[in-house]
């Protein structure tokens, strides 16, 4: 059974700024079957402002990442969060990342922001950095 993931912002934008990252190769591996994303309106949102706000900086247009953002959303498991435990995280701009992912029974939440998703473990959540998830994926 392939995990099932929510990706934090922080590992989108370093997938789409570099190409040689562990990043980029966990976005290439969105719809080749090896796991499934998790994907909420907030997260999408969030997604969405973060890459048009720093577009220059990645390289990409807003055109570019529409289509990014507009294949992910085909690829993933889309869910409505109904209901709110706030606040939970260190970060609480954080909160809606666990709520998606135990409201969608994903098994890993992937970031690098380790540290701040700590208490996702009380939901059985383990919490990865990109190289980690990876490193899931080949074992």
């Amino acid at each position: 059974m392939n995990p099932k993931v929510v990706l934090d912002t922080s590992v989108l934008i370093a997938g789409l700024r570099s190409s040689r990252g562990a990043s980029h190769r966990v976005l290439r591996l969105v719809d080749r079957g090896q796991f499934d994303l998790a994907l909420s309106v907030p997260l999408v949102a969030e997604y969405e402002a973060v890459s048009k706000r720093q577009s220059r900086q990645i390289g990409l247009s807003h055109t570019d990442i529409d289509d990014i953002l507009d294949f992910m959303c085909a690829s993933a498991d889309l869910r409505e969060i109904y209901f709110l435990w706030r606040p939970i995280l260190r970060d609480s701009n954080d909160d809606h990342v666990l709520e998606l992912a135990v409201e969608a029974n994903c098994s890993h939440i992937v970031t690098f922001n380790v540290r701040d998703f700590g208490p996702a473990s009380t939901f059985g959540v383990q919490v990865v950095t990109p190289v980690q998830f990876l490193a899931i994926l080949e074992s």
